[in-house]
């Protein structure tokens, strides 16, 4: 069986060796970070008011998200991160591509009750409405059980679990107010969670943030349910193994020890995802083509999760 030497995975290629696998591969991931470069704008978000959490790397979900929303069409982006590094950027980026599209960048921590609920109301008294909350905020952990300590475990379940508890209770408060001089005729709108294929069963994560993402997942299942009839919906996303900043470490790691040609070998697809990728799935749940997708748990991970990791080709 041939095997690849490159980053995306060794696996027995469709229709081909493994060499041509990785520049297959390879000619996707780049397809996929360049595509806003080539499509034409979009509809699919027009006139929408949205706030995003966890938008200031460089290579995260938040920025690609945010890029995503600019060019489907949304009327005013807020973005928050707790570390404002490269807001301007990504501020400066937007109002360039975009030029008519608001970008309102905001140092804002996503577990501070009244930052999330004063960026709701900052958008309600600017806009009049808000249609979307991207909660993305989040942290990853490496510290195995035996070294774990109440204090690390409790941080992490506020950083990722708090943050979207607030963005719901917040966010779909604002979501319920109308303003008929604004377009908002009637309750509605759309709150994305960012969770984790480790949220959904053993095997990706570490115990803290596997449990941390858990309780987003069923956050997702459960505000439904609170929030009846009001046509607010809300959905987590669950990536599997993306290329992120929050990951560079771990990519590293894999690379540093010679072990790089098997980063994402276990998903059938045979390769680990980027942050256009779980981007253009947040969008799709952002727009009014998901209006009847509601409380779900939506892997993005390239297949992982549809089954227990097994070897590569063994059962082809």
């Amino acid at each position: 069986m041939s095997k690849s030497s490159s980053a995306y995975g060794n696996t027995r290629a469709v229709g081909g060796a493994g060499d041509d696998f990785a520049k297959r591969t390879a000619a996707r991931l780049e397809q996929v970070q360049t595509h806003l470069d080539n499509a034409p704008r979009g509809s699919r978000l027009k006139g929408k008011v949205c706030i995003l959490t966890g938008v200031g790397s460089m290579l995260g979900i938040g920025r690609a998200t945010a890029l995503q929303f600019a060019h489907e069409g949304a009327a005013h982006l807020y973005l928050l991160d707790y570390d404002a590094t490269n807001l301007p950027n990504l501020k400066s980026t937007i109002e360039s591509r975009y030029p008519d599209v608001k970008a309102t960048p905001m140092k804002a921590d996503a577990t501070d009750e009244a930052a999330i609920s004063g960026v709701c109301k900052q958008a309600l008294d600017e806009e009049g409405r808000l249609d979307v909350f991207f909660a993305n905020a989040g942290v990853a952990t490496i510290q195995p059980l035996q070294t774990l300590n109440a204090d690390s475990f409790m941080r992490t379940m506020k950083i990722n679990t708090l943050s979207c508890f607030l963005a719901v209770k917040h966010a779909s408060a604002a979501m319920t107010k109308l303003n008929a001089s604004r377009g908002k005729e009637y309750s509605g709108g759309s709150i994305i969670l960012t969770a984790s294929v480790a949220g959904l069963r053993s095997g990706a994560g570490t115990l803290d943030y596997s449990a941390s993402k858990a309780a987003v997942n069923n956050m997702a299942q459960t505000a439904p349910y609170q929030l009846q009839k009001t046509d607010v919906r809300v959905n987590s996303v669950c990536p599997g193994l993306i290329e992120t900043g929050m990951t560079t470490d771990t990519f590293n790691y894999a690379r540093s020890r010679g072990s790089g040609d098997k980063i994402g070998q276990l998903n059938p697809l045979g390769r680990y995802g980027v942050a256009q990728e779980i981007a253009n799935v947040v969008t799709f749940l952002a727009s009014d083509e998901a209006s009847y997708i509601n409380g779900q748990n939506i892997a993005v991970d390239g297949g992982l999760a549809s089954s227990m990791p097994v070897v590569p080709g063994r059962w082809s």
